[in-house]
């Protein structure tokens, strides 16, 4: 098995280096490739992924402008060669040490798509109405499909390439989290969960998701609802 691990990186020059570092450093289960996107960074992002260039397990690929984090994922996800794909942010919001959890029900034949899910405590939330916004668009997800899930907004969603090739996201931006997750629900997939560790930054620091993307999870889990099924 090649886990293909999807970095979108937009003006995160001080982090950049280390997320790649620390994705290095951690002794998975399977073969790994690591497939960074530049979205478009107007600061030196691009600069410090290039000095990982001659490393064989990394390959670097740079949008000309900004299309958001959709789009990057969706150019990573093209251009990996891996059977499974995983997102990791370059945000240091999340443990990459977590991720051979989400490797271990897919290797024991046990589920093929698995979510990392988030618990949120006062360590580790950027605020009170960013954790509720999180609980109200998976209550919102769960209503609609009948389902149990319980963390929709995690980053780290592990699933077979071609199954997320086939899903066909289109949402560019931050939305993505919800379509990718609204059609897997209403195929009848329901996401194998396994607990990891998480600590938001705060807007200071760089967090770049707003109100306006949570309205735009909820109105993209309602269209996806009612949308009919492609054959």
């Amino acid at each position: 098995m090649l886990l293909s691990i999807l970095v979108p990186v937009f003006n995160e020059e001080r982090l950049a280096a280390g997320t790649l570092k620390e994705l290095l450093a951690v002794e998975f289960p399977c073969e790994t490739e690591i497939v960074a996107v530049d979205d478009g960074s107007r600061d030196r992002s691009w600069e410090v992924l290039q000095t990982f260039e001659d490393n064989p397990r990394v390959r670097l690929i740079r949008h000309d402008r900004n299309r958001g984090k959709g789009a990057a994922i969706r150019t990573a996800a093209k251009s990996a060669h891996g059977d499974h794909v995983v997102v990791f942010d370059a945000d240091g919001e999340y443990d990459a040490a977590d991720l051979p959890r989400l490797l271990t029900p897919v290797l024991d034949g046990k589920a093929e798509v698995v979510y990392g899910s988030r618990s949120f405590g006062s360590h580790s939330a950027y605020s009170f109405w960013y954790v509720m916004g999180n609980k109200g668009i998976t209550l919102a997800a769960n209503i609609l499909f009948n389902s149990y899930i319980s963390d929709l907004e995690t980053c780290y969603k592990l699933l077979p390439r071609q199954m997320y090739l086939d899903l066909n996201i289109r949402s560019g931006g931050f939305g993505m989290e919800a379509e990718l997750t609204a059609k897997l629900l209403k195929r009848g997939i329901r996401p194998y969960e396994v607990p990891i560790s998480y600590t938001a930054r705060s807007r200071e620091e760089g967090k770049k998701i707003t109100w306006t993307d949570g309205v735009q999870a909820l109105w993209l889990l309602g269209r996806e609802r009612v949308r009919r099924n492609r054959r």
